[in-house]
């Protein structure tokens, strides 16, 4: 008998043997294969333990068994919550570095999903701007939480704000206001609904109170992108300064030069919030003079510095002076102190501002979550057809009927909220809608009425995504998804504000195959509970490009 060497064929050759020849053969004996011989002719006999055998079995069950990926569910509260059961993941569970996370959303791009649904649950009851503040600087759970008057602003506007029902700052408060008071040059990013606007007014008022003189031209400008935000920010405005006798004026745009002239027929006020438009109307026509100003602040940055704003802010500035320094905040020649607030990191902010002031002299305040999906608002993401939109919107409308809560509806363009509106009035819902190719004289009041309560359901554009404080909003609907991750943000950021009723819904229709990318990086964000990609976080230098044409 002879050794002969075998390799992986000759095994399986071997089990194939086996098999049918099993009624021959009984364990552990000697199985001889036909047909492979030597050169004396004698049958090559292969000996296969037992042992071997069953090793061999394991590989080939190994290999056909499709495992499942490792369990993401643990005992407690769901993170994400998938329609199918297995792609669930738990808040105890936490994504390795290098593990690739299941999406529910993966094959979302096929019609053979539609149907398919997932949720990104709350995970706290209140805004991470008011659960951080409690504990920081606090040693003990037992330490009283801090108020306004940590700042040293003068007792009125703390009494003011008490009155209002406002005790305690936000964590962006706290690392706001101080530096704003000691005329640093500001970025401040933080999360929608975080208290950024009283950020900026409060330290704002106390030192144009404290520093009161008589027939002076404006002394701070409030730049923001819309008409309805203008609104807002003024009526804030007027009510913490109304007792120091400080003139609050709005110039909104969509109106004529006209209209413009009339608001400063009176003189000019210490505080003006205006549009670009309506602000660079008003410079040009030598209605105001921005020589005397102290404080320039640009709300909603990552809209301002757009590109279809950036060009009329370099005009703006152009027509003031920023403090490049701390010492030209001061004195009789001094300079503007610049101001600037947003949800998101603002792209492009650089190429602006590298032409006014020295990039060097901003001091950036960024919140924790910045960029991150909002912990305590609940977040749905329904696959469906374009079809089908009209009928999940309708019955979601009447199932958060019975709470009497705001309810704003997201469409991409002014055609699509004008032929919802239509769609929903045949279906008896009362409704306003709010879009951008609406006259002033139409779109003035909206918004305030929704406030109200004067109706529970808002259609709009973005246009109402931008800084408008919409604490009785408990529902926001994605009817249109958002075209971008900044997008997305803001609208999300309408609902769970500081100072609301609680965390609210954002539910999401998507159809498309372009908002299935968006959708994925929002679920793998969540999953692995890091900020959405692709966002910056730092103010960019400019490049320094050599026009060909100069040279």
């Amino acid at each position: 008998m002879q050794a002969v060497k075998v390799g992986r064929g000759a095994f399986l050759i071997s089990k194939l043997w086996q098999a049918t020849r099993s009624s021959q053969l009984g364990r552990g004996q000697i199985a001889c294969i036909s047909g492979m011989t030597t050169a004396s002719s004698q049958p090559v006999v292969i000996r296969i333990p037992r042992r071997m055998q069953e090793r061999i079995e394991d590989i080939k069950q190994m290999q056909s068994k499709k495992f499942d990926r490792l369990p993401t569910v643990k005992p407690g509260r769901l993170l994400i919550k998938s329609k199918n059961p297995q792609l669930n993941q738990s808040v105890g569970y936490t994504l390795g570095k290098f593990e690739q996370p299941v999406l529910t959303s993966r094959g979302w791009k096929s019609n053979k999903a539609l149907g398919d649904y997932f949720s990104i649950n709350s995970i706290q009851s209140a805004p991470p701007s008011l659960l951080k503040q409690k504990d920081e600087g606090n040693d003990t759970a037992s330490a009283p939480k801090k108020t306004f008057n940590c700042f040293n602003i003068c007792p009125e506007l703390v009494g003011t704000l008490h009155s209002q029902d406002i005790i305690h700052p936000t964590t962006v408060q706290m690392q706001t206001i101080p530096k704003i008071l000691k005329g640093r040059n500001i970025l401040c990013a933080a999360e929608t609904g975080s208290g950024k606007t009283l950020a900026y007014l409060l330290p704002i008022i106390h030192r144009l109170q404290a520093d009161r003189q008589e027939d002076t031209n404006i002394r701070a400008v409030v730049i923001v992108p819309s008409r309805e935000l203008a609104e807002q920010v003024t009526s804030v405005a007027r009510s913490v300064s109304q007792q120091f006798g400080l003139v609050v004026k709005v110039a909104g745009g969509g109106r004529g030069v006209g209209n413009i002239k009339v608001a400063f027929a009176h003189g000019q006020p210490d505080v003006l919030v205006a549009t670009p438009g309506a602000l660079l109307k008003a410079l040009r026509k030598r209605f105001i003079s921005l020589s005397e100003l102290n404080f320039l602040v640009i709300d909603e940055a990552d809209t301002m510095f757009d590109v279809s704003f950036a060009g009329l802010l370099e005009d703006i500035f152009s027509h003031a002076q920023v403090a490049s320094r701390l010492s030209e905040t001061v004195g009789l020649d001094h300079k503007a102190q610049l101001v600037v607030v947003g949800a998101t990191f603002p792209g492009g902010i650089g190429e602006v501002l590298s032409k006014v002031t020295d990039l060097a002299s901003m001091v950036t305040v960024k919140s924790r979550m910045l960029h991150h999906l909002m912990p305590h608002v609940k977040q749905s993401f329904l696959r469906i057809k374009g079809a089908d939109k009209i009928l999940e919107l309708h019955q979601a409308l009447k199932k958060a009927e019975l709470e009497h809560k705001g309810i704003l509806v997201f469409c991409n363009s002014a055609s699509t909220v004008n032929w919802l509106g239509y769609s929903l009035e045949e279906m008896g819902v009362r409704h306003m809608r709010l879009q951008g190719e609406m006259p002033a004289t139409m779109r003035e009041g909206i918004f305030r009425n929704f406030q109200k309560g004067s109706v529970d359901v808002l259609i709009c554009t973005d246009i109402a995504s931008r800084g408008l404080d919409t604490q009785r909003v408990g529902l926001v609907i994605n009817y249109d998804f958002p075209e971008t991750h900044t997008d997305y943000i803001h609208r999300a950021g309408r609902v769970g504000r500081a100072g609301g009723s609680g965390g609210g819904e954002v539910l999401s229709f998507v159809t498309h195959a372009w908002d299935v990318e968006l959708v994925q990086r929002i679920e793998t964000a969540a999953r692995r509970r890091t900020s959405l990609p692709g966002m910056e976080t730092e103010i960019q230098k400019p490049s320094n490009k050599i026009d060909v044409k100069e040279m």
